[in-house]
């Protein structure tokens, strides 16, 4: 399966600029393998009997929603793309139920970026970019906000 920007180029269009959702989707599953390996070496640390199935069966619960969290954060990740050309921004989500969200760059008329601490500390934010006449999209969590909005809002000398 290709790249969804790759089959909608249009003559003489090119991709200036791609992006993606930031890896910080994966932080609930992060926490939900700390948790599981916590509990495994509680495991270990307790005195044989209940304490250890305890343990276990706790260890096993949180491997479970964390395999569940990462396969998640990786099916959104992989299936969300997030283009400028030189003639549009385009944002598409989805495998089955697809979702798109494409705007000329000619009528878009502010690119807002929404970036909390933890944001600015590990480059991502939210973008919302606004259009004339169109309305608008958030597009939440992408990485590189402030490189994305650069490049819907450069335009080459002499345009």
């Amino acid at each position: 399966m290709g790249r969804y920007i790759d089959e909608i180029l249009q003559p003489g269009e090119k991709v200036l600029y791609s992006t993606n959702a930031h890896w910080i989707f994966f932080l609930p599953a992060i926490i939900g393998w700390i948790v599981a390996g916590v509990f495994l070496v509680l495991s270990g640390l307790v005195s044989a009997g209940p304490p250890v199935l305890i343990c276990l069966s706790l260890a096993a619960i949180s491997a479970v929603a964390a395999l569940y969290k990462t396969a998640t954060a990786w099916f959104h990740r992989w299936t969300t793309e997030t283009d400028v050309t030189n003639f549009r921004v385009v944002h598409k989500t989805g495998f089955v139920k697809r979702q798109t969200f494409e705007m000329s760059v000619d009528k878009v008329e502010s690119v807002d970026v929404n970036q909390s601490i933890l944001g600015r500390l590990l480059n991502y934010g939210d973008v919302t970019v606004l259009g004339v006449g169109e309305g608008g999209k958030t597009l939440d969590m992408i990485a590189s906000p402030l490189s994305f909005r650069n490049a819907i809002t450069a335009r080459p000398a002499g345009t």
